[in-house]
């Protein structure tokens, strides 16, 4: 049986990883979207197709950031479970 000291050290724990697991993914975004500047700049795509592709990437960013709250979530609540 853990503390309630111990769990509140666990989720701090949780949230770190978190933390870790939303700059990755904007660390992914960043990447993406300077591949999509030198694409444009070459002239494989076009600027509309930029255009949409970044908000498209965005939108997937936003996503994902959400599941990892969402997850962060739930697992402090199982945690904080006595």
């Amino acid at each position: 049986e853990l503390s309630e000291e111990r769990r509140k050290e666990l989720s701090k724990v949780a949230a770190k990883y978190a933390e870790g697991a939303r700059i990755a993914i904007r660390n992914v975004r960043r990447d993406g979207m300077e591949a999509l500047k030198k694409m444009e700049k070459e002239g494989d795509i076009s600027e509309d197709d930029h255009k949409r592709t970044s908000q498209d990437i965005q939108k997937l960013t936003d996503k994902m950031i959400e599941q990892v709250d969402a997850n962060l979530v739930s697992k402090e609540k199982e945690i904080m479970q006595v």
